[in-house]
C-alpha cells in the first residue's frame, strides 16, 4: 500500500501541482474500468479552491514554458454527478459513480 500511496502522491503533484505527502493520502475506493483495469482511489487532505486553481495554473504555465503539454489542461471542481453535465473532454468512466459515492448518493 505504501508504494501505491507514493504513486498517487506523485500523480497528484504531476497533474495538479499540489504536493501532498504520501502518508497524508487515505485509501478510499477500488474501481474497475470497462477494460478490467483496477485502480485504487485515495482521499487527499482538503485545500481551498483558490489554492488548487493557483497551483494548477502555476504548473500549466511552467509546463508550457518548457514546451510541454500538461497532463490536465484545466481543473474543474464538481461535487456530484450533476456537475458533469457541462464537463467537456475526456474523463474516466468511473467518474460519475465515484462522485455519487463521494456525495453520499
Amino acid at each position: 500500500m505504501a508504494a501505491l500511496r507514493r504513486h498517487a502522491a506523485r500523480e497528484l503533484a504531476e497533474e495538479t501541482g499540489v504536493d501532498t505527502p504520501a502518508d497524508d493520502l487515505t485509501p478510499w475506493q477500488v474501481v474497475r474500468q470497462p477494460n478490467n483495469s483496477v485502480g485504487i482511489l485515495f482521499h487527499a487532505p482538503p485545500h481551498p479552491a483558490d489554492r488548487l486553481f493557483a497551483r494548477h495554473t502555476s504548473l500549466t504555465e511552467s509546463e508550457h514554458a518548457l514546451g510541454r503539454t500538461p497532463e490536465l489542461d484545466r481543473l474543474v471542481l464538481v461535487r456530484s454527478p450533476d456537475g458533469l453535465t457541462d464537463l467537456t473532454g475526456p474523463h474516466v468512466s468511473c467518474l460519475a459513480p465515484v462522485l455519487r459515492r463521494h456525495a453520499g448518493l
